[in-house]
């Protein structure tokens, strides 16, 4: 098997690169690579990190799954990318200076009518979807959040309507919701559909791998940008190898896994993904609430002050939920100051928009 310049035989672990765009220097943009296979044949999941370039504790799990070499015991192949972003990653910023817009919303959309030539970052995303798609049976992508935030695991809207009919869609669901589940972290499902569309989330890493290619593919949340936390680190290898657990490529985790950092949901009801409440008024933000607290609506969730300190209004949970991190403490007209898991009472499976 061969992915890029790393190239397996059973039973081995190899590294190398995956050529995705030619430099003006010279050279080329190049994405690490690490390649597991195993003994037995079985499945291949794919693990990405870093394709925002300055979330280091995604990259930094991503690097440590295979750590060790090939599993043992294990059964197909586990390809690990831990950063697909180094135009991001050489200047330590969630964008790439290519376009300075957000890398993780150029993956294909081929229900997409086109006009103009794709763009280089576009191009980029375009040659890892298909090297992605070209072998994995599931996906997990690496990221961080907010500062303070908590781990947690995204479900993408599973989409009828263009690539696949009603029954299909269901079908891949419940792929995709067992995946889910496997990794053991909190479980969030994806903003409701128009919004998820709105923000073109369909074209991000794990939306493009689910929704064009229809193979369960999850976003996994570990935590705070610009460092590597320790914890959320092993919550992230831990939540791989459950992966590989769930897929039937593993009997167990392996006992060198820390396994400790547990973590449930707050609530026991299902949630989605919700950034709010919204300041009115500009000003800096004094949070009444913290990374994991249960909130209900009308529960007060943070003030807005003035350069003086007076209050200016304060910002009520529309939602019952729980918080998943807090915003940046200074806000303009319309800025949200949490970001929450409130409950969800769509569906999974929907029509596109």
């Amino acid at each position: 098997m061969e992915i890029g310049t790393a190239a397996v035989s059973r039973g081995e672990c190899a590294t190398g690169y995956l050529e995705v765009a030619d430099l003006p220097t010279g050279g080329t943009e190049r994405l690490p690579v690490i390649v597991a296979r195993g003994e037995r044949a079985g499945p291949t999941l794919w693990i990405t990190g870093g394709v925002h370039g300055n979330e280091m504790t995604g990259i930094a799990a991503v690097q440590d799954v295979l750590a060790d070499g090939v599993p043992d015991g294990l059964a197909g192949t586990v390809v690990c990318v831990p950063t697909c972003n180094p135009a991001g990653l050489r200047r330590l910023e969630r964008t790439s200076y290519y376009h300075d817009d957000d890398p993780n919303r150029f993956f294909p959309d081929s229900t997409a009518d086109r006009v103009r030539p794709r763009r280089v970052q576009e191009l980029i995303d375009r040659r890892l979807y298909d090297a992605i798609v070209d072998s994995a049976d599931a996906l997990l992508d690496f990221h961080t959040a907010q500062v303070g935030s908590m781990p947690f695991v995204i479900r993408d809207r599973v989409l009828y309507g263009t690539q696949r009919d009603e029954e299909t869609a269901r079908t891949l669901a419940a792929r995709l919701d067992y995946l889910a589940r496997t990794v053991d972290l909190p479980l969030v499902t994806e903003y409701p559909t128009a919004e998820y569309e709105d923000r073109n989330l369909h074209r991000s890493t794990a939306g493009a791998v689910l929704n064009d290619a229809g193979i369960p593919a999850l976003t996994l949340e570990l935590g705070s940008f610009d460092v590597v936390e320790e914890e959320n680190r092993a919550a992230g290898v831990a939540a791989a190898y459950r992966a590989m657990v769930g897929l039937g490529m593993l009997e167990a985790v392996p006992s060198r896994i820390d396994t400790s950092h547990e973590l449930e949901a707050p609530v026991e009801f299902p949630v989605r993904r919700y950034v709010g409440p919204h300041a009115s008024r500009s000003g800096f933000v004094r949070h009444q609430v913290a990374a994991g607290d249960v909130i209900a609506a009308s529960d007060p969730v943070a003030d807005v002050v003035d350069p003086h300190g007076e209050v200016l209004e304060t910002l009520e949970s529309e939602h019952d939920g729980y918080v998943l991190g807090r915003r940046p403490p200074v806000v303009y007209e319309n800025d949200p100051v949490a970001s929450m898991a409130v409950r969800d009472e769509g569906e999974l499976v929907t029509a596109r928009q």
